[in-house]
């Protein structure tokens, strides 16, 4: 039997399903599925950012054009899909965004009122908040597109409209164009959108042949961090589109959790951290409980401080 494999149809989608496709068992074809968000040029803010990306993808894995579906789990909902199941969540790349700015500028190094580009309310929110004196531009497209927005045509540099773009470091390493970066934001002071850095990977519920041909791709730790994160989102009924970044890790046998809600002109942000002791970092069910309660003393912490406004305020 041929695996089936869906996934988005952007240079980025195809390169990250293909890697990991490779390592599914048996044969596997990739099938290119067009989503809303890849044809709807609206901003993501006020497409909503919930589902845009997955909503297709799902529907033909709930038909049987496919029999799994490839995401960035940054992409998904929270709240689960009738009759699918996450059956791996991959190892996290290094989830840092990156300035790809002109000239090499790093962050500090922009000229004031330089104009930096990206279509996340989080990045956007934390670019104020570091640089007030910055020009913010909301911007859509493939991470070419956005790149020679910057940094202009590859051969002659031309055409670029804006000092610099904000983008994910796995996604210009995944398609070979890490060079592009030239300034690293470091997580504690930008901390990213819930489960960047990780694929998702869903299939019918119940496939067990399917099941079986990608669980060796779930990550333990990675599906432990990413939940808690995603729980934090979903406890402050915030879309994957608000202004929110969050970061867990399993490390030195706990589990850690840092999480922080900003308003949009990044006059204010609120942060809340926590951990939780685990006796093993590889027992799904302990690491699940850990996630759950991270997750809930930061939600409640966030909520005492207002946290609740902010997202709304950005809805």
């Amino acid at each position: 039997m041929t695996l089936k494999v869906g996934t988005r149809g952007s240079a980025l989608a195809l390169a990250q399903t293909r890697a990991l496709a490779a390592r599914f068992a048996g044969e596997v074809e990739i099938v290119e599925v067009t989503t809303q968000g890849d044809v709807d040029r609206t901003s993501l803010s006020q497409l909503g950012g919930t589902g845009v990306f997955v909503s297709a993808l799902r529907d033909a894995l709930l038909d049987g054009t496919v029999d799994v579906a490839v995401h960035s789990m940054k992409d998904l909902p929270t709240s689960p899909a009738e009759g699918i199941e996450l059956a791996a969540v991959t190892k996290r790349e290094d989830a840092r965004d990156a300035l790809c700015a002109r000239d090499g500028l790093t962050l500090d190094a922009l000229p004031e009122g330089a104009r930096v580009g990206t279509g996340s309310p989080r990045r956007a929110a934390q670019l104020r908040a570091a640089r007030p004196d910055l020009e913010v531009v909301d911007i859509r497209g493939n991470v070419p597109t956005r790149l020679a927005r910057a940094q202009g045509d590859p051969e002659t540099g031309e055409g670029a409209d804006l000092d610099a773009v904000v983008l994910a470091l796995a996604g210009l390493r995944r398609l070979g164009l890490e060079g592009a970066a030239t300034d690293l934001l470091d997580l504690s002071r930008f901390p990213t959108a819930p489960a960047q850095g990780a694929l998702a990977v869903e299939v019918r519920a119940g496939d067990a042949a399917a099941r079986a041909a990608v669980v060796k791709t779930d990550h333990v730790a990675t599906r432990a961090a990413v939940d808690a994160e995603r729980r934090v989102l979903a406890g402050l009924e915030a879309g994957c589109a608000a202004p929110l970044g969050a970061r867990a890790e399993v490390e030195d046998g706990m589990l850690f959790l840092t999480a922080s809600a900003y308003a949009l002109d990044g006059s204010r942000r609120i942060t809340a951290s926590h951990a939780h002791t685990l006796d093993s970092v590889s027992d799904r069910a302990e690491l699940a409980e850990a996630a759950r309660d991270v997750a809930e003393r930061a939600v409640a912490e966030m909520l005492e401080g207002g946290a609740a406004e902010l997202v709304a305020a950005a809805r």
